[in-house]
């Protein structure tokens, strides 16, 4: 198994009030039954291109081709774009560098997701723009965060790689037809790759708005995609909905909501390399659930990191959230700590030990004082920290936020307030042109 769910702190049994009662679960799994015939259907019909990518293969030489080139000319991929766009390679290629730097042969990725000036300031200033090219990535062609950051490193790869940089400097991706994104890299010459219309920018991970970033760091598209595949197989030929992890797990949440006030989810991994992956799905979760007054507030965070700075509040503060601990194998992992030092500054049970002993210690007994104190919590065992294992992982999140959305009677896909923002800021930039 690539991971294992159990909900058992979730329920009346082990969290007490604050859990859920054996017939409060019962009648909300009951009702997901619909949800995952509707994902039967649209796999057999082909009618969500989310649901084939698990099994696609044929793109893959392409991308695999795009990024030879890229890694060959270039020692840096500046990534634009931002929410779907970015989060999930970003999410994908923090399997390969977290923070030292990239594998060898590959090019270090930098994921520009903001217009803060004093951010791309620095990245001029810093990052070598002789040896870096652009992948700009925006679903609409549109969006006008990305379309800044572009329009903005334009001059300066000119400045660094002559006229013309952006012909061999710069791929985007974005849907077909007249996108401005699109117009944009026709003007340079530019390669275009087509972003598929029927892929929502928060769920296009496994396409290739995620398998190029993973790529070029050096991971195995397949590897992610089967380990996708492994799961959406196992959801939707389950006879019982309780044996489909994503259906339990939105069937948790949204009967944790329903009955006991349950308002927000905690997202809670212990490890460094699965903290990008809160944010992915803080962003899934809340844009997918957040309307019509419905949805759960999600909080993404790290162990043990936020044992020090959330935890408190978790377990003496409000009792509204439903917490979901991620842990993977660490025992044994790392330097042994000297016992005779370990004496020496009165920390006698860190003797022998080593950092993931106590990573591993700390997440269990997170969870045990989580339930003692009545918050329901769900706990994700995995049995690595790879790429098949992020693939399930992500597939997992977006078949329980599409199944939470049945559940709550509202659409996964749209996210019609966000529009209203973006509507009036181009208004307001509009009007105070010159100013």
């Amino acid at each position: 198994m690539l991971y294992r769910q159990s909900i058992d702190g979730c329920l009346a049994d082990a969290a007490g009030a604050g859990g859920l009662t054996r017939a409060e679960l019962a009648a909300t799994l009951k009702a997901t039954v619909p949800a995952l015939a509707s994902l039967r259907t649209a796999r057999d019909k082909a009618t969500l291109p989310l649901l084939a990518l698990p099994g696609k293969r044929d793109d893959l030489q392409e991308l695999a081709e795009v990024a030879r080139g890229m890694r060959e000319r270039f020692d840096t991929v500046i990534v634009l774009g931002t929410g779907g766009s970015s989060l999930g390679g970003r999410t994908l290629t923090t399997l390969s560098d977290w923070g030292f730097g990239p594998r060898q042969g590959a090019p270090r990725l930098v994921f520009l997701d903001n217009i803060d000036p004093a951010t791309l300031e620095m990245l001029v200033a810093r990052v070598d723009l002789e040896r870096a090219c652009l992948l700009a990535i925006s679903k609409s062609g549109g969006t006008a965060e990305t379309l800044a950051q572009l329009l903005a490193l334009t001059g300066w790869m000119e400045h660094y790689q002559g006229k013309g940089a952006l012909a061999r400097s710069l791929v985007a991706i974005t849907e077909p037809g007249d996108r401005p994104l699109r117009r944009f890299a026709g003007q340079w010459g530019a390669r275009v790759l087509d972003h598929d219309p029927g892929i929502g920018g928060r769920y296009a991970v496994l396409s290739l708005v995620g398998m190029l970033p993973a790529i070029l760091a050096g991971l195995d598209p397949v590897a992610i995609r089967e380990g996708a595949a492994f799961v959406l197989d196992a959801t939707l030929g389950a006879k019982d909905p309780a044996e489909a992890p994503p259906a339990l797990g939105a069937a948790v949440s949204v009967a944790l909501a329903r009955h006991h006030g349950v308002a927000t989810s905690v997202f809670l991994p212990y490890s460094d390399r699965l903290r990008p992956l809160g944010q992915w799905w803080r962003q899934l979760w809340a844009e997918s659930l957040g309307k019509g007054g419905l949805g759960m507030t999600p909080v993404d965070a790290l162990g043990t990191v936020d044992q020090h700075s959330q935890l408190q509040l978790w377990l003496d503060g409000p009792a509204d959230k439903m917490m979901t601990v991620l842990t993977s194998p660490t025992a044994n992992l790392g330097e042994r700590l000297d016992p005779v030092l370990a004496t020496a500054i009165g920390s006698d049970y860190l003797g022998g030990r080593t950092p993931g002993d106590l990573l591993e210690a700390m997440a269990q007994a997170t969870v045990d004082t989580l339930v003692g104190h009545g918050r329901p919590t769900r706990t994700i065992a995995l049995g690595r920290v790879d790429a098949p294992t992020m693939g399930a992982l992500m597939m997992h999140y977006m078949l329980e936020t599409i199944v939470a959305a049945h559940l709550l009677g509202v659409d996964p896909y749209d996210q019609p307030a966000v529009e209203d923002g973006k509507v009036l800021a181009r208004r307001y930039l509009a009007g105070s042109r010159g100013v």
